[in-house]
């Protein structure tokens, strides 16, 4: 929405000036006017240069979302119409890109727009599931409680993916600065001991040769090695943004070792979450399935999920089509059986999500717990190792004086 510099004399008769976002200068105007101001002059503010461009815009971050929806949720409970939240809201986000986000929703709300549909224009903010379960809240009347069951599930996958992210953490942090140190040894510190080396006349221990030879090729390719590193980067992503690319990736990582166990848990973790909320929400189950599959993360658990709604739309129950897919553990179809015999299907589900978030927990320890002495192995292997191999020549000598 556009914004206004404006100056003029309000009902004191003093001086005052100052900005205002609006659709456009008339509508300016006529805020200024019913804040009893005599506009002297309104101006329509130069644009920054970096508004356009992604790159520079601040990205709306899940915590952001999470607030706004809480807010929204509270707002609309106490009885507050909902263009009215959503200006109050807009107006108070510190975050530049969401509140145009906000205040573009505010001005489709106004315009007759429902909620959900103003939403789907910003799908950068506001996923298909987050859409669609505000419309749903929207058709039967209760979107306060919707917008706090989405403030739920947002907590609890972003808790989710920190998660993730800590048992990722250590290793990377690690394997950079074993890199590091390794080059930093290989550029700086080998060529002072080959000097060195170069004048005993004999020739060097064959470990040692491999380090001077690594040493020479370091620094002679260190350009070439540089690019063939950002083209094996690029490939890899190339591969991976194709269907048939992302599937078999997605598949080696589900039948990886450890890892593989990790990522079951983590989809299933998700899959249950994302459904049993849409269900609890009153989304169709289809809706609800094609949904929960576009946000599985896996290409593989994507698949399943999209043969499972096929299945259900042919009129077959759940639990079938689920084990015919063969990715999800088998107490988990069960445990769904159960709970689509008894009607509970939603409640199920977000008892099984709960169960997952726990195994998650387990296997991010364990993973955590089995990297860290692997991590110390590698560094104290290499390190040792390049120490070993550079002073077995002065052994050598040692041993022949």
């Amino acid at each position: 929405m556009p914004v206004y510099n404006w100056k003029g004399v309000n009902s004191y008769g003093e001086k005052r000036k100052g900005k205002i976002e609006a659709v456009d200068e008339a509508g300016a105007r006529a805020q200024l006017k019913r804040m009893r101001i005599d506009v002297q002059s309104c101006k329509e503010a130069p644009k920054d240069l970096f508004e356009n461009i992604d790159l520079f815009k601040p990205k709306v971050t899940g915590k952001d979302l999470v607030i706004f929806t809480r807010q929204l949720s509270t707002m609309i409970d106490a009885g507050l119409p909902l263009v009215q939240c959503l200006q109050i809201l807009g107006k108070q986000q510190s975050n530049p890109t969401f509140k145009r986000v906000i205040l573009n929703l505010q001005s489709d709300v106004e315009t007759g727009n429902t909620l959900a549909d103003a939403m789907r224009k910003h799908p950068k903010v506001f996923d298909n599931l987050y859409s669609n379960m505000i419309e749903a809240g929207e058709v039967g009347g209760i979107l306060d409680t919707i917008l706090s069951r989405l403030a739920a599930f947002k907590e609890k996958a972003m808790a989710l993916q920190k998660k993730i992210k800590g048992a990722m953490t250590y290793p990377a942090i690690c394997l950079g600065i074993s890199l590091v140190i390794l080059v930093v040894i290989l550029v700086f510190v080998v060529p002072v001991f080959k000097e060195m080396f170069e004048g005993f006349g004999s020739a060097l221990p064959t470990p040692t040769q491999i380090v001077v030879n690594m040493s020479e090729g370091l620094q002679n390719y260190f350009i070439y090695l540089l690019i063939l590193t950002g083209l094996l980067v690029f490939a890899v992503k190339k591969i991976y943004s194709t269907e048939r690319g992302r599937l078999k990736m997605d598949a080696m990582f589900l039948k990886s070792p450890v890892v593989g166990d990790l990522i079951r848990k983590v989809s299933v973790a998700k899959f249950t979450r994302t459904l049993g909320t849409m269900l609890q929400s009153g989304v169709p189950i289809l809706d609800s399935l094609h949904v929960t599959a576009k946000t599985a993360g896996n290409k593989v658990i994507e698949r399943a999920v999209f043969r499972v709604a096929d299945a259900v739309a042919e009129g077959r129950a759940i639990v079938e089509p689920l084990e015919e897919t063969g990715v999800f553990p088998n107490m988990v179809i069960q445990m769904i059986n159960v709970g689509e015999s008894v009607g509970a299907l939603d409640t199920m589900l977000e008892k099984i999500a709960d169960f997952y978030d726990e195994e998650v927990d387990q296997a991010v320890e364990n993973l955590t717990a089995m990297i860290e002495p692997f991590m110390m192995v590698f560094l104290g292997g290499m390190i040792g190792g390049l120490v070993v191999a550079m002073y077995l020549p002065i052994f050598k000598i040692a041993t022949l004086v």
